[in-house]
């Protein structure tokens, strides 16, 4: 992990730090077709914590055009995952995932720091 800029790159041989957050290469691909259909090559995908859900916090996607002073941010290859300082403690360590099953398709985070979730996982407690 590169300090100086909040920058991981997990494809590169370095070990697992609990402190960054993973994008899968499912969920950079599926960013990368959002951008062909948007025709915005520079979309970055956010992912943020808010109050509410029926475990106390939900997790929200949104895109961004731009860094915020306090974001923080990760790479797989040409794809970057966005994140505010406020919700960057909760989700230390997380990995961001694109799935497609019985529940639709979506984002999904896989929490190591959630105590509880919802049936659903978009919502968590810590």
């Amino acid at each position: 992990m590169n300090e100086a800029t909040n920058q991981y790159n997990p494809s590169a041989s370095q070990p697992m730090d609990p402190t960054v957050l993973n994008l899968t290469d499912s969920a950079a691909q599926k960013v990368r077709r959002l951008r062909e259909e948007e025709g915005d090559s520079d979309l970055m995908l956010r992912v943020y914590v808010t109050g509410g859900g029926c475990s106390g916090f939900s997790y929200g996607f949104n895109f961004a055009n731009e860094l915020n002073d306090d974001d923080a941010n990760f790479d797989n290859d040409d794809v970057t995952l966005v994140i505010d300082s406020l919700s960057y403690q909760y989700l230390q360590g997380s990995t961001v995932d694109y799935t497609e099953g019985l529940e639709g398709a979506r984002f999904v985070v896989q929490n190591p720091n959630a105590t509880t979730t919802c049936g659903c996982g978009s919502s968590f407690s810590i």
